[in-house]
């Protein structure tokens, strides 16, 4: 499976518990599309959030995303970690 960096914006002032739920909706039916959602990350002040994620593909992870209402902007396959 590939790793996936995904960008979400306009969330500006979002606060902990609503990322977690963000996250825990995502979670909750992420096997559906064999996506394994790693970590969520947000900048309340600037309204974006990252979201870490193994997957088949980049549209699997949006197929998830849409499904729980918060759509990426943007998905970023990145290869190389250390």
């Amino acid at each position: 499976m590939a790793r996936f960096m995904d960008v979400h914006h306009g969330m500006r002032g979002i606060t902990e518990d609503q990322l977690r739920q963000a996250h825990d909706a995502d979670l909750a039916i992420q096997q559906e599309e064999g996506v394994d959602f790693r970590q969520a990350w947000a900048d309340p002040e600037s309204g974006t959030v990252y979201c870490l994620s193994e997957a088949p593909s980049a549209d699997a992870v949006q197929r998830i995303h849409e499904r729980t209402g918060h759509k990426a902007d943007e998905i970023h396959e990145v290869p190389l970690a250390v």
